[in-house]
């Protein structure tokens, strides 16, 4: 099983930088996601009634960098998608309210 792996803001902006083709994951309500989210991001709710469906769909070979709030439900999220064999996974450690780069 692969291990999740939380980064810091900057090492998290870097090293999505350094995976072009990988997926950012917005995990928090659309509501919240509609307020602001990093550019480029997917949004899927963890707590929506199809969150496990969703994230069933999605390529396990790609890289995905998650993120919500403050960090609890993107770890939550990155845990339960280690756990379905996504291979690498990288967690925003202190969410959105960390992130100082550029938001939309």
């Amino acid at each position: 099983m692969s291990e999740m792996k939380d980064l810091s803001p900057d090492e998290f902006g870097k090293s999505m930088r350094a995976h072009p083709q990988a997926v950012l994951l917005d995990v928090r309500t659309p509501e919240e996601f509609e307020e602001g989210h990093l550019p480029g991001a997917l949004n899927i709710d963890i707590r929506g009634y199809d969150f496990h469906e969703q994230v069933e769909t999605l390529d396990t070979s790609k890289a995905y960098f998650v993120y919500c709030r403050s960090g609890g439900r993107s770890t939550a999220a990155c845990k339960f998608m280690s756990s379905k064999g996504f291979s690498e996974v990288y967690n925003l450690s202190g969410g959105i309210l960390a992130w100082e780069g550029e938001v939309e």
